[in-house]
């Protein structure tokens, strides 16, 4: 089994990690060691510069143009490539600097872009002045972010308690979420919150009604509870009343509400437990959408499954798909992001590639699509982040070349 590196690949039985974006990384790697690094933040990190893009939906400045045009060509935001890390929620963009700095801009509505205010930012602006964040993961009308100590910070609405605060109080600026210093990356969703820790643990809080965090029941949490008892959780990511996460098995997990089989479950059930989709054990990455979710595999491979009402799922059709189903014969696939009813995903050839609604010209402004269609002729896409609830729009990394 091997798990995909920007570029290239980290294999069992050809177990050396040599170019790719983020340099090398030689050496015996298993799939574990991998997970564990990462996790801690000690994995080769990207050490080029790289630009900030947007495309699509404007109306709160959330693309961080400096205005609230929509937009159907990808632009660059601003002329620097020191982004390090990006993550947007509704109508809201959160970025790391690779400085260490902490960015936000588009709407300030409950205090989402951490700015003790409920302003309006068309252009990025710092939040406070420190410089040891580590990464962020926007919610939908909020944001969290790990410090390089491990500790968690989080920020705007919380009448479900995802602030993790054991209360329900906005707050417009970050606070501490408990005093553990062992967080190491943190997922935003719609009203809930997931994180996981530098020992492979998995917590979430926040709304629970449809069992979305995963606890065995509907209940609602505000401060982060531990998702059954295992370590091995790699990566997650968080739609719409469910959650779909990978394991350093190489397996592939999904649970809250199952309308429109966004769950993979071969059915429209709702789980309050984390159940595996299929019994594979070669899931690598894995994206979700308002309803669906989408995932690559080792071998370079893209599936999707869920909601199909807008061709997101890039299989040709609008029908929805209750299990995985490949999106193409392709295996060059490197990266994949959800939005709302649109998907993206990008090549080993740098190439950005997207599927679905076109409201906002967020797939080039040629109108809904139902396979996925290249995004300009442009190969610097480098990587996506972390963004199911962005509504109809997209903010890219790319490896610091402009379009």
């Amino acid at each position: 089994m091997s798990s995909k590196w920007p570029g290239g690949f980290i294999n069992k039985t050809a177990p050396t990690v040599t170019g790719g974006e983020g340099g090398s990384a030689p050496g015996i790697w298993t799939l574990d060691e991998v997970a564990e690094y990462e996790a801690k933040g000690l994995w080769p990190s990207p050490t080029v510069a790289r630009g900030a893009y947007g495309i699509g939906e404007n109306g709160s400045g959330q693309l961080g143009l400096g205005n609230t045009t929509d937009r159907s060509v990808i632009t660059q935001v601003g002329a620097l490539t020191t982004w390090k890390q990006l993550s947007s929620g509704r109508q809201h963009t959160l970025a790391v600097k690779s400085d260490g700095t902490l960015w936000s801009w588009g709407s300030g509505t409950n205090g989402r872009t951490g700015h003790g205010s409920t302003t309006n930012y068309s252009s990025p602006v710092q939040v406070g002045a420190l410089t040891n964040w580590s990464s962020v993961g926007a919610a939908y009308a909020g944001g969290f972010a790990v410090k390089t100590d491990g500790t968690l910070w989080a920020w705007g609405a919380n009448s479900y308690g995802q602030l993790g605060q054991g209360n329900a109080t906005e707050r417009q600026s970050p606070v501490q979420v408990g005093s553990e210093t062992y967080w190491a990356k943190v997922f935003g969703t719609w009203n809930s919150v997931f994180a996981t820790t530098t020992d492979g643990k998995l917590y979430g809080w926040g709304q629970g009604n449809y069992g979305q965090l995963g606890h065995n029941n509907s209940s609602s949490y505000s401060s982060p509870v531990q998702v059954g008892a295992l370590t091995t959780w790699l990566s997650l990511s968080g739609g719409y009343k469910h959650a779909i996460a990978v394991k350093t098995d190489g397996t592939l997990w999904a649970w809250g509400v199952g309308t429109n089989g966004r769950l993979g479950q071969g059915n429209t059930t709702t789980y309050s437990s984390p159940v595996q989709i299929g019994s594979l054990t070669t899931w690598a990455k894995v994206a979700s959408m308002y309803a669906n979710g989408m995932a690559i595999k080792t071998d370079g491979t893209l599936w999707a499954w869920g909601n199909g009402t807008s061709g997101q799922l890039g299989n040709g059709g609008y029908a929805a798909k209750s299990s995985p189903v490949q999106v193409g014969s392709l295996t060059t696939w490197l990266s994949v992001a959800g939005s709302y009813y649109t998907q993206f995903a990008s090549k080993t050839d740098g190439t950005l590639w997207g599927t679905g609604s076109d409201a906002s010209g967020q797939i080039g402004g040629g109108g809904a699509a139902a396979n996925m269609t290249q995004l300009g002729s442009a190969t610097i896409w480098a990587g996506m982040p972390y963004q199911p609830l962005a509504r109809d729009y997209l903010a890219l990394v790319s490896n610091g070349a402009t379009t």
